[in-house]
């Protein structure tokens, strides 16, 4: 006797007119009457939902998250208006289908919807600047490992920002309101990682005076992040993979198993594979971990994000130090996007941090605020137009001053002045990337003022490189 695929229906509190009867001879119709959705049965073969709201009740959403590839149907007796559709296709993967008395076909697979990627604002909102398409990929990765609970291994050079992208994926997650828990494998010594990581009941070693519940437990519900996980001890390693294996940890000193629901994110600057061929790492661990690999390119291999990372780590130490906002010259860019940057993102990090402090009260960072670089460079000499000496590269070409001479037929004195004003308006603006507070302070004006020489001099619609900032 064949068994009846099975049709989950969420109405939502919409009526069903009777046809889950008329579906009957095609499924096996179980219902459910609430406002707020309840997760299908495990032997569902298609969600169907009731879609007549003008957009989806929170609760449906994380709901949707959680069923991984069940095929979703959403019912409406309507076709979806315009001012709707943005909030049902949020759901992500489902299809739509009009309310009828013909049963949904069965065998409906779900749509694979490509998600648009990260606007500049959602990237800096996590912490991170991703315009080069290297970063793009990173992202895109990152995002689609956040829609699941599958373990994230993190590989790259040390200071590439990989505790930011696990960071970035927990946020993006839809357990982002639940702990992120970093563990820094190589600072533990190996006789402590352990019972940090799985716990400890009371009485298991000679200090051990109270159970304790270890970082996994800890981060139950939520994300653990494993820093330089290839330092991990062999012993350590069999309990990991336990854990991956059965999402259970047992606690040192005895006691029964304890289950956990984690999503698991490690990173290593190691090269995992060789050290499984040396025997230092297990080759079962490694593939428990590889499940969604992403590779963080070093910051040499992202040249056009050095300008803005700078900008931003700028602006974030300002605040953080509480000092004013400053800006970068424009002759910095080539300068910093020409260097190595060994210590990739954290180097730079440090360097925008050092520059801003020993800065005094200028509003303006130039060249000569990095020569503290050139004592690292070495032989190295950035691929710039002229061989110079490195040092040299770090002082701020001078323009000599252009004379001014009165032709033999005179000129237009208000239109020389205006023409010289423009010009010196549109370079303030350049240096302080668009910020009008800053542009005006270099030019020694009220804000107010140079608002209003903007307008005088149609300045208002020149377009430029960031936003104002107050």
């Amino acid at each position: 006797m064949n068994t009846l695929p099975r049709l989950h229906w969420s109405t939502l509190g919409e009526p069903t007119h009777g046809l889950e009867q008329r579906w009957a001879a095609v499924w096996g119709v179980s219902l459910d009457k609430g406002a707020t959705p309840a997760l299908p049965p495990v032997e569902a073969d298609l969600w169907a939902i009731s879609a007549e709201a003008p957009e989806p009740p929170p609760a449906l959403a994380r709901a949707v998250a959680e069923v991984g590839a069940l095929p979703i149907l959403l019912l409406r007796s309507k076709p979806l208006p315009p001012e709707s559709l943005a909030a049902w296709a949020a759901l992500g993967s489902v299809r739509w289908s009009l309310l009828r008395e013909d049963p949904p076909t069965p065998g409906l697979r779900p749509l694979a919807l490509p998600q648009a990627p990260l606007t500049a604002s959602q990237a800096l909102g996590l912490g991170l600047v991703g315009i080069s398409a290297a970063m793009q990929d990173v992202l895109a990765k990152a995002r689609a490992a956040a829609a699941t609970r599958a373990t994230v291994l993190l590989t790259g050079e040390s200071g590439t920002g990989k505790e930011v992208i696990a960071r970035a994926i927990h946020r993006m997650s839809n357990e982002a309101d639940q702990p992120f828990v970093p563990v820094h494998c190589g600072a533990i010594p190996e006789n402590l990682l352990e019972s940090e990581l799985f716990g400890y009941t009371k009485g298991a070693f000679t200090d051990a005076r109270k159970d304790t519940p270890g970082k996994f437990r800890e981060a139950n519900g939520g994300t653990i992040f494993l820093d330089e996980v290839g330092t991990m001890p062999l012993a350590a390693q069999v309990r990991l993979l336990r854990v991956l294996q059965e999402w259970e940890v047992q606690p040192l000193g005895g006691g029964g198993p304890i289950k956990v629901d984690v999503r698991v994110v490690v990173a290593t600057n190691q090269d995992l594979w060789k050290k499984v061929q040396d025997g230092s790492f297990r080759e079962d661990l490694f593939y428990r971990l590889e499940v969604v690999p992403i590779a963080l390119p070093p910051l040499r291999q992202r040249r056009d994000e050095v300008p803005f990372l700078a900008q931003h780590f700028l602006n974030r130490k300002a605040r953080q130090h509480g000092l004013y906002p400053k800006a970068l010259h424009p002759s910095v860019d080539p300068l910093l996007m020409a260097l190595p940057w060994p210590g990739n993102v954290r180097q730079l990090e440090n360097a925008v941090e050092r520059a801003l402090v020993l800065s005094a009260s200028r509003p303006v960072l130039t060249r000569e605020d990095f020569a503290f670089l050139a004592e690292r460079m070495g032989d190295y000499v950035p691929e710039l137009s002229t061989p110079s000496p490195v040092n040299a590269l770090f002082t701020t070409p001078q323009s000599a001053p252009s004379s001014l001479e009165l032709p033999p037929d005179g000129l237009d004195l208000n239109q020389v002045v205006s023409e010289m004003e423009k010009k010196l308006m549109l370079q303030s603006l350049q240096i302080t990337r668009g910020n009008k507070k800053r542009a005006a302070e270099l030019l020694g004006l009220k804000r107010t003022t140079f608002l209003e020489k903007m307008k005088r001099l149609d300045l208002e619609d020149v377009e430029l490189s960031a936003t104002e900032e107050e």
